[in-house]
Parts: C-alpha cells; sequence; structure tokens
C-alpha cells in the first residue's frame, strides 16, 4: 500500500471525522479510502452518459453574493430548460436547473462547477 500524505484545512478534517464516525470505520486512511470510492461512483455514473440526456442538476453554494454560479448558467444556458434560486439558511444558496444536452457538454459543466470549489453539494439525477 502506497502512503500519501496531504494537507487538510480543518473544515476538511472536521468532515473526514464525520464520515469516519458515521461509517463506523477505525481511522482516518479508512474514511478518506471510503470517500475516494464514493467519489469514483460518482464519475462512473458521469462517464456513463452519452448521447443526450435530460435530468436535474442539483448544487447548494455558500456565498450569495458570488456570481460564478450566475455566470455558470449564463454560458450553459442552452442547456437549461428551468431553473430554481432558494436562498437556504446561513446566507447558502441552493439551485435546481431541469437539464437537457449532450452528455459530452453536460460533463464539461460539470467539470467547471467541481473546478471552482465552491459547490458544497452537486449531484445530477438524470431522467431515465
Amino acid at each position: 500500500m502506497t502512503i500519501i500524505s496531504i494537507s487538510l484545512p480543518d473544515e476538511n478534517v472536521g468532515s473526514l471525522e464525520r464520515i469516519q464516525k458515521y461509517l463506523g470505520l477505525s481511522g482516518r486512511s479508512e474514511a478518506v479510502r471510503a470517500s475516494i470510492k464514493i467519489a469514483e461512483t460518482e464519475v462512473r455514473e458521469m462517464e456513463k452518459l452519452e448521447g443526450e440526456v435530460e435530468g436535474v442538476l442539483i448544487v447548494v453554494h455558500s456565498k450569495h453574493n458570488d456570481h460564478w454560479i450566475s455566470m455558470l448558467q449564463h454560458r450553459y444556458d442552452y442547456m437549461i430548460k428551468t431553473q430554481l434560486h432558494s436562498h437556504l439558511q446561513n446566507r447558502k444558496c441552493l439551485e435546481v436547473m431541469i437539464l437537457s444536452s449532450d452528455a459530452v457538454k453536460l460533463e464539461e459543466m460539470m467539470r467547471e462547477i467541481y473546478k471552482t470549489g465552491k459547490a458544497e453539494y452537486v449531484k445530477f439525477v438524470r431522467s431515465r
């Protein structure tokens, strides 16, 4: 097994410890491995998408005055059929978007959301 060293902000350490406790794991390393498996499952689901896809994209972000999500929505407006913005507690915002797009463009949009590091929660639910 390879040993790596990583630096995490206190918030991430707290999250890691919550994951460890919730899953009943004996250490942080196990929590990191479980988190990677969960993230890998999400990536695999996105990689399976092909052709035209429709679904709901849910994003929660914490900075109401940061307009990155608005700029993203304008850049991908041709994909968005309906959108809803709602203010949550602690100045967080919820974005719900009904999307219809080519899978490649959706993956591009999702990567851009993740790259910003500003979304606390991102989930695409594909219609079947």
